[in-house]
């Protein structure tokens, strides 16, 4: 699958989750570079910056469900090339998302 590929299918609630997710750490990336800018104290620069991450684990998660629901659905009933690229894919997702 290409970079510039579209999705086969969203759920138009996660899409509307997702997008209110990521403008919610937009902003809480925004009040940490306010925070390093005042000198704030590092350990309460270092919990925001954690809540950050689990809250864009939370997206990519979600993202994941619905590729798997949607993409690698459809390509499996494919089958043949299209099947076997979403196989390959998948794991390299998998692969990066351990990292």
């Amino acid at each position: 699958m290409s970079a510039d590929s579209n999705a086969a299918g969203v759920d138009p609630e996660i899409r509307t989750a997702n997008l209110a997710r990521l403008r919610r750490i937009e902003g809480q990336v925004r009040g940490i570079q306010r925070m390093v800018e005042e000198d704030r104290y590092c350990p309460d620069i270092l919990v925001q910056i954690s809540s950050i991450r689990e809250a864009l684990m939370g997206v990519s998660r979600e993202l994941m469900r619905n590729h798997l629901t949607h993409c690698a659905a459809q390509a499996a009933r494919k089958g043949g090339d299209a099947e076997e690229a979403m196989r390959g894919e998948l794991l390299d997702l998998i692969f990066r998302y351990l990292r």
